[in-house]
């Protein structure tokens, strides 16, 4: 029998048995199967509902690289890294600049203080205990540049899970799939909701279209062709869809003025699937959205030279050593450094009226500080090899760093910097680049490295940052002269806007329940993940200290679907 008629005598069996659900659970990423997981252990029966096949489950986080945001782990003091509730709430807060509190923030805030209780208390035992580990060396993102009490964090927190986003999928799909097997989760790829149905102010079931089966990969994109209908009802439905990524058109219309005109030219850190849908249809239903204008995309994007989804961008993960120059090649002032502030350079981008921005490095620099985001980027820690992990520390360039350097379209690389400057030119065709300009900055910059102490800023922060054994190990390259031949050869890097993640979304109470316009639950629906702004509609403010996009997963999921399997009871 074929997967088609397989399915379809699946769902007909199901229509004419009229099977009874407790929950529908509208999404099958890290937020729905934690929530799903969480019911089920409760004995409570699950309908798992997502529009993509069966090898998509764990959506996004399956693609990810797996940095999760904890606080004074045991990771963390091993490295001599002196961390506490206390400081990470000062970075939050700083980073976050709830201004809104009185509406829209109310819960994006009050998620946010029980999101930093969970990451410095149980989030690493409740993972640990399911069998999830972490690389040994902590990351350090989002490093701020402003006063203590602004944007970043003030210490390395990226904890990077052994396997990468397979891997914190994992022990999730693992659950539910056990569940599957003993009856408490009935699984529905290929079905799109269309409608929430709602009966007496409460939200009682979904409607929507079987899609024809497809073959197509994880992360391809799917077919859209409908097959049949459907409709299911249930005590609660969780929202767990995620956000608006993958729909370009949707982030050009929330764009904020304050990062300057939306992009026109923009990569897609995302699949197709991560579409916003039901988001509206939430809307529609009686649920809130809150904080549209806060997003999340990231400024160092390159055109996968072996792409799996349309505009498939892959995010540089970057050391602080690189030369950052925008399109007419003035270099970026101060805190506007590699790993600093992304939505800050990001602004600065756009103002100079250009979507794409320049890295100026030297072999020893993407040697040592060049890393790719995605779990396909990474087949070493993905794939749980130690002895191609301690490559990072002392071999060259990762091979994936390397593919992208001999296929790659954004990458130029000379044996000096007329020549650089000459094929950076040629790549736009726009012939913006000045190479007495560029050298006269690079000169001036390089002249600063004769000293151990300097007025470039950017200098100071990597002297800084290798103060940092792990930086030291493997992220920070030793300070040294650009324009030194014995460094090179020269590369130069094109950098596109990626787009990511959706700040915003479903404004829910501490339970996960969607909230009205008026403030007030409605009955039977619940949010988690992406959806939800990761809590509360923007647990993050306006802006991200990075590894909170999966820990927000997989807090929402949790506690949503705790919440539900106790109301149920």
């Amino acid at each position: 029998m074929s997967l088609s008629e397989n399915l379809n005598r699946r769902w007909m069996e199901m229509e004419e048995s009229g099977m009874e659900f407790d929950v529908i659970v509208v999404g099958a990423g890290l937020a729905g199967l934690v929530a799903t997981a969480e019911i089920a252990d409760a004995g409570k029966k699950v309908l798992l509902l997502d529009q993509e096949p069966d090898t998509s489950m764990g959506g996004q986080a399956w693609w990810s690289f797996g940095g999760l945001f904890l606080i004074d782990s045991p990771e963390q003091r091993r490295m001599g890294i002196k961390d506490s509730k206390e400081l990470a709430r000062q970075d939050w807060l700083g980073a976050a600049g709830f201004d809104r509190e009185d509406d829209e923030d109310y819960w994006g805030r009050k998620w946010a203080e029980a999101y930093i209780d969970f990451a410095a208390g149980e989030k690493r035992a409740w993972l640990h205990g399911m069998g999830v580990r972490f690389f040994p060396v902590v990351g350090w993102a989002e490093r701020g540049g402003y006063l203590a009490d602004g944007h970043g964090n003030s210490v390395p927190r990226f904890h990077i899970v052994w396997g990468t986003g397979p891997g914190i999928v994992e022990p999730f799909e693992r659950r539910v799939r056990e569940h599957m097997k003993n009856g408490l989760v009935e699984f529905l790829p290929r079905h799109r909701v269309d409608d929430l149905i709602t009966s007496n102010g409460a939200v009682t079931g979904v409607s929507g279209s079987v899609l024809v089966p497809s073959s197509a990969a994880r992360g391809e994109d799917s077919n859209r062709e409908v097959a049949g209908s459907f409709e299911y009802s249930a005590k609660a439905i969780l929202v767990s869809s995620g956000g608006i990524g993958g729909n370009h058109d949707l982030i050009r219309k929330n764009w904020p003025s304050r990062l300057g005109e939306p992009p026109q030219q923009m990569l897609s850190g995302v699949p197709a699937y991560v579409d916003g849908r039901m988001l509206a249809i939430t809307e529609e239903a009686g649920g809130r959205i809150v904080n549209r204008d806060r997003m999340w995309h990231y400024t160092e994007g390159i055109k996968n030279w072996n792409p799996i989804w349309n505009k498939h961008g892959i995010r540089i993960l970057p050391g602080p050593s690189s030369i950052w120059l925008d399109a007419r090649g003035q270099r970026f002032q101060a805190p506007n450094f590699p790993g600093f502030d992304t939505l800050g350079t990001l602004e600065a981008i756009k103002k100079t009226g250009y979507d794409y921005s320049w890295f100026i490095l030297t072999k020893k620099i993407i040697k040592k500080e060049f890393a790719l985001s995605g779990s396909e980027q990474n087949p070493d820690l993905t794939g749980k090899s130690i002895r191609k992990v301690l490559g990072r520390a002392i071999g060259d360039a990762p091979a994936p760093v390397k593919a992208f350097m001999d296929k790659g379209e954004d990458f130029v690389i000379a044996d000096n910097l007329a020549d650089l400057v000459k094929g950076m030119n040629n790549l736009t065709g726009e012939n913006l680049l000045n190479f007495a300009d560029i050298e006269r900055q690079i000169k001036a910059r390089d002249r600063e490295i004769d000293n151990k102490f300097t007025k470039d800023l950017q200098i100071t922060a990597m002297r800084g940052a290798r103060h940092y054994i792990g930086d030291q190990l493997i992220r920070v390259a030793p300070p040294h002269k650009i324009l030194d031949p014995k460094n090179g050869p020269l590369i130069a890097v094109r950098l596109n806007i990626v787009s990511r993640k959706t700040l915003g979304g479903l404004q829910t109470d501490l339970s996960g329940r969607v909230l009205n316009e008026l403030g007030n639950p409605v009955p039977g629906l619940y949010a988690a993940g992406e959806v939800s702004g990761f809590g509360g509609g923007g647990v993050h403010g306006y802006r991200a200290l990075e590894g909170t996009f999966l820990g927000g997963c997989l807090f929402t999921g949790r506690v949503a679907g705790r919440s539900i399997a106790a109301e149920l009871k």
